[in-house]
């Protein structure tokens, strides 16, 4: 199965071997970008080479006599480690954990033969060289990298007694720990296997001098490997992995108007090729790991957003895609909520040609701007902001609805009513004159005009209603009975002739000092108190009460008014008293 091979031929062949395979592999394989630790991903190659401590626990049973003696059996022959041997390994990976391994070692040997009285009687030297294949597990965390691997081959060992190098069978099962250095060199911290060597050497047979015997026998060794030395990585399984793609909206329910992002999340790309994203979907756009949709075009309703990503290489033909992975995501634009509006009048009642200001108050759930609107039943309505003026010229009495419109900038409406009431302008009642007491003057022959004693409860009466209205008036008409009517007519014909002559008029007389009475003993002011004449027969006078607002003209009529700068007021003075023989006297 195995040519025999001498020690420094087989440690040059492993020499060359760890120089030469890691270049003829790279030349074969794309290698992995430089870079850090940060980019794990793992390689597609690994190449060890280190030395290794062999320690079996071993037995040859064969024979090994002296010449020209019958061959028998001897004692077994125990082997032993005489020096650190080399192991190197090839290790191809389908994935990032599980691959293929092929590992070849190299160990020398020597024995201490016994002879029948179990003495030492010398050694000799044996070399041991496997070649194994097998599989291997490994994972990684952070920069360190565990393994286990499980190998079975062939072995070639030297006999005990200088027999030539026999094939046998090995098998190998165990683990190490790997130091990540760079993305392409790791040191092997330590490589512990169990190692199984069988090896049946056969049965004893002359020498090639005739003269000794061979010794044959079944080597059956097994014992503890350990290892350590340096890794190098080659290619990056990266490539092989499976790209995985998702993506997310920054709010999944939103106003037409208002911004949506997508963003997107790749897994499993080449850092060494060149990625491209393409979106798709109503209102759109991006080029990279980054979406961006444009609402306000939008319609109300459930939308999705679609992202593919591309990894490839460029090339005359643009991007060439190796892998592709896809996502997508959906959000909602719901329609905006309608605006709402309150209004009110200040004030709510006026009179007639009055004004009231309108105020609106206008709200929009999304803050939208707002226009506004007014109209009324009756009178105008002024103004297109928050507030308006109602005017009530032109609107009669009564209750009037004023309506308020509010529109968002989408053409949503609002609207509130509202009333203003226009109050029938107050008419104050008419006023009347109001005729009060009667004076009388006929009792009095020789003063026909003077206030008597008897007048004057009547005067007190209209100076009592004065002070109780001070804002009214009194007027007191003076009459005259027809002789003197007659006798004043008869007079004015002289008067014409005779200027030194008068009228005695006696009607305006007393208007005159009854207006005097009230004045002067009453304490009225005299601008309150008017006196005329007029058309009754009677020698009286009329005293009339005159309430503000009130024409004693319209009231009253056939009246003239005295011009009380002609007629000069009587004082009230009794009469000269007369001989006692007389009776009777008169005040």
């Amino acid at each position: 199965m195995f040519s025999c091979v001498t020690k420094p031929g087989g440690r040059l062949l492993v020499l060359a071997t760890a120089v030469l395979l890691p270049v003829v592999l790279t030349a074969q394989v794309v290698p992995s970008a430089k870079g850090s630790l940060a980019d794990d991903s793992a390689s597609k190659w690994d190449i060890f080479g280190g030395y290794s401590f062999f320690a079996p626990n071993s037995t040859v049973d064969g024979y090994s006599e002296t010449k020209k003696q019958t061959p028998g059996p001897i004692k077994p022959v125990a082997f032993n480690v005489e020096k650190i041997g080399s192991v190197e390994s090839l290790a191809y990976f389908f994935n990032k954990h599980t691959g293929l391994e092929f590992s070849s070692g190299q160990h020398d040997l020597y024995n201490n033969t016994n002879n029948a009285k179990g003495q030492e009687v010398g050694s000799s030297n044996s070399g041991l060289f496997t070649m194994q294949m097998g599989m291997i597990y490994r994972w990684r965390e952070g920069r360190w990298t565990r393994w286990v691997h499980g190998l079975a081959g062939g072995v070639s060992q030297q006999g005990p007694d200088s027999q030539s190098y026999t094939p046998g069978e090995t098998f190998t099962a165990g683990g190490g720990l790997d130091y990540e250095l760079t993305r392409h060199w790791a040191l092997r911290m330590a490589e512990g296997d169990y190692e199984y060597v069988h090896v049946n050497h056969g049965k004893p047979y002359l020498g090639s001098d005739h003269m000794d015997w061979e010794a044959g026998g079944v080597a059956n060794m097994q014992g503890l490997r350990l290892a350590a030395g340096i890794v190098y990585h080659i290619g990056s399984r990266a490539q092989s992995e499976a790209v995985a793609m998702s993506c997310s909206p920054s709010s999944t329910l939103v106003y037409p108007g208002e911004p949506v992002t997508v963003k997107a999340e790749a897994e499993g790309l080449n850092p060494k090729l060149n990625t491209a994203y393409l979106w798709s979907g109503p209102g759109v756009t991006g080029s990279s790991d980054t979406a961006t949709v444009a609402t306000a075009s939008l319609a109300p309703g459930s939308y999705t957003v679609r992202g593919e990503v591309m990894e490839g290489k460029a090339g005359k033909d643009g991007l060439k895609p190796r892998k592709t992975a896809d996502c997508s995501s959906s959000f909602t634009v719901r329609a905006y909520e309608p605006p709402t509006i309150t209004c009110l009048p200040n004030p709510s009642t006026i009179k007639p040609g009055e004004t009231s200001i309108i105020t609106a108050t206008g709200v929009s759930p999304q803050n939208l701007p707002l226009t506004y609107n007014y109209s009324a039943a009756s009178g105008t309505v002024s103004g297109s902001g928050a507030t308006a003026t109602f005017s009530s010229t032109g609107a009669p009495t009564g209750t009037v609805g004023i309506i308020c419109n509010v529109t968002d900038e989408t053409g949503q409406t609002a609207t509130a009513k509202t009333n203003v009431t226009i109050t029938v302008p107050y008419v104050p009642p008419v006023q009347h004159s109001q005729a009060l007491c009667s004076i009388g003057f006929a009792t009095d022959k020789k003063r026909p005009t003077r206030v008597s004693n008897e007048a004057k409860a009547c005067l007190d009466e209209v100076a009592l209603d004065l002070q109780k209205q001070p804002d009214a008036k009194a007027v007191v008409v003076g009459e005259s009975d027809t002789k003197e009517k007659a006798k004043a007519t008869q007079e004015e014909l002289p008067t014409k002739k005779h200027k030194q002559l008068k009228v005695e008029q006696l009607a305006a007389e007393r208007a005159v000092n009854a207006k005097d009475y009230l004045v002067t003993e009453k304490g009225i002011d005299a601008s309150r108190i008017s006196v005329a004449t007029g058309k009754v027969d009677g020698q009286t006078a009329e005293d009339y009460l005159v309430p503000s607002g009130a024409s004693f003209t319209a009231d009253v009529a056939g009246t003239s008014q005295v011009d009380e700068s002609a007629i000069k007021a009587q004082a009230r003075k009794p009469l000269a008293t007369k001989p006692a023989h007389k009776k009777g006297t008169s005040k």
